[in-house]
């Protein structure tokens, strides 16, 4: 089976579904400091008919009959905590711009950088790679993301503040395999 990239934000969002295990690195300048730290991502597909979909619009009043769809991202320690913590959790909606699919909005319930409701502009270059650019009140975010194959992605982010960059975040993705999964993949290495 060959890899394809995602070429559309619902095509990154139906990639992306399932619980990522995520290493990160963060280098925060204004302190001359490093942080590192592993953490997991569940990732789950929001169809254009669920509620949520209105509601996250409705948040920045536009018209959710134009939305594709979106996804829930929901951040936790480790998979053995009971329930993920909503402070760490956010709806994306998908608004493109065009018939192609490769640029428009997403309206986001709550930003990464501040916990508020805000829109953020995207596209897809030509390499795969999804730019992310947010304007918060305070701080101007992006984000680029992209798949190696299907199971393992790379995320860089870069924080800046009036002053200039405050962060810079490195993040390797690798998808956590279903005890499901990982027994059809033993079989299938094991008649090869």
């Amino acid at each position: 089976m060959s890899f394809k990239a995602p070429a559309t934000m619902m095509e990154f969002f139906r990639k992306s579904e399932g619980i990522w295990f995520i290493e990160r690195n963060v280098h925060h300048f204004d302190v001359t400091e490093s942080e590192s730290g592993e953490s997991n991502l569940i990732v789950d597909v929001i169809e254009p008919n669920n509620s949520k979909v209105a509601d996250v619009c409705a948040l920045q009043d536009i018209n959710p009959q134009l939305a594709m769809g979106g996804a829930s991202f929901r951040w936790m320690a480790t998979t053995d905590e009971k329930e993920p913590n909503e402070n760490y959790a956010a709806i994306l909606i998908d608004i493109p711009e065009d018939e192609t699919k490769r640029t428009g909005k997403l309206i986001r319930n709550k930003g990464y950088v501040e916990g508020i409701p805000v829109v953020s502009r995207y596209w897809f270059g030509d390499d795969g790679v999804l730019t992310i650019n947010t304007d918060y009140d305070n701080n101007q975010g992006q984000e680029r993301a992209w798949f190696l194959n299907d199971d393992f992605r790379i995320r860089v982010s870069s924080v800046r503040m009036m002053n200039g960059v405050n962060l810079v975040t490195y993040c390797s993705e690798r998808r956590c395999v279903s005890p499901e999964n990982l027994a059809t993949m033993q079989t299938q290495h094991a008649e090869n």
